[in-house]
């Protein structure tokens, strides 16, 4: 197990022209070729894309996470969905600190954007008018991110890690607006080519 290289050989990556494959296949092979404990950091990572689950005991959990991108690219994604909610309540004239993520044992002023520095960018990407624009620069962002901490990595689990978040990213966008989910995918595609 944990055979890293053999995991991002082997993914399934279609010619040009096929269709995108089934997420849930990709993350079955996935987390068939790892540790329990690598396919428990998948799991995790999986959920984070999964509003409904989504509370503060959830990432409270992660950013206690002992693997460096999870808890990261967690503690990003927390504090990039607070901002995003502190920019509506402003815009839509809601009581400052509604709905905004706290920790357990925490209050909404640490859980909010003091110690956010890529809060400017998120909220340049709020701050467009177009609705799909800004779907897609909010999920930019996170794909940057997973690069961005995993930069320095290879054939690590961070790297599978960080493929499934693109993946997750692809396959909401491929249910949102189909072009965008293959152009997304076409990007990760090439990625995983340039890793081999």
């Amino acid at each position: 197990m944990n055979n890293y290289e053999y995991i991002i050989a082997s993914l399934p990556v279609p010619e040009a022209g096929a269709g995108i494959p089934d997420t849930g296949s990709v993350l079955d092979f996935i987390r068939s070729q790892c540790s329990e404990k690598d396919a428990a950091l998948v799991d995790t990572l999986c959920r984070a894309f999964d509003p409904d689950r989504l509370d503060s005991a959830f990432y409270a959990g992660a950013l206690a996470c002992r693997n460096a991108f999870v808890r990261e690219f967690l503690r990003y994604d927390m504090l990039l969905r607070n901002t995003k909610v502190e920019y509506l309540n402003r815009v839509l004239g809601r009581p400052e600190g509604l709905d905004i993520m706290v920790l357990p044992g925490g209050d909404a002023d640490e859980a909010s954007a003091p110690e956010f520095d890529e809060k400017p960018a998120v909220l340049a990407v709020l701050s467009q008018d177009d609705i799909l624009a800004r779907e897609r620069g909010i999920d930019r962002l996170l794909w940057d991110k997973a690069d961005e901490l995993t930069r320095m990595h290879l054939f690590g689990i961070d790297i599978i890690l960080a493929v499934v978040a693109k993946l997750l990213i692809t396959e909401r966008w491929n249910k949102l607006d189909p072009a965008t989910g293959r152009e997304l995918f076409r990007n990760l595609v090439q990625e995983i080519r340039n890793t081999r």
